[in-house]
């Protein structure tokens, strides 16, 4: 399942990646905001998606978007068994999974088109964790810190 959420400052272009994920004939689930809120917060959805890719990290994965992409990313790294990235480029989509097997994408709103998301959301969701050894040994690393 794909977990999907956004503030105020990131509504706009999660309506816009919903849209996109129905035409990929792609499940989802949005967990907010599910109308514009003007000064709504983004550790509440943050929270919420991250706290679902948590539970099942190896099947879900999760796509939150604010104005800068930080804050949500901060939050969502706060759980255990989440790797999420702020990225900006489809060959940041592609090494964010490749490399650290990142199942949270975090989505500048502010300082990505629309178009550029969505070639940057379908990069990511297309790309498969790399199963080399070193990239294995930095995940491992990464977990134990969870412990």
């Amino acid at each position: 399942m794909i977990y999907i959420g956004a503030d105020h400052g990131g509504y706009k272009l999660k309506e816009r990646l919903k849209k996109f994920l129905t035409k990929k004939d792609l499940a989802f689930t949005d967990l907010g905001s599910k109308k514009l809120i003007p000064g709504d917060d983004y550790p509440d959805y943050a929270k919420l998606v991250g706290n679902k890719v948590s539970t099942r990290p190896d099947y879900d994965v999760g796509i939150l978007i604010c104005r800068s992409g930080q804050g949500v990313c901060i939050v969502a790294n706060k759980f255990n068994n989440v790797r999420a990235a702020l990225v900006w480029s489809e060959k940041e989509a592609e090494i964010s999974r490749t490399d650290d097997m990142t199942n949270v994408l975090c989505l500048p709103a502010d300082y990505i088109s629309e178009s550029l998301a969505e070639k940057i959301v379908e990069k990511w969701l297309t790309t498969k964790y790399s199963r080399d050894k070193r990239h294995i040994r930095r995940i491992r690393k990464i977990s134990s810190l969870e412990r």
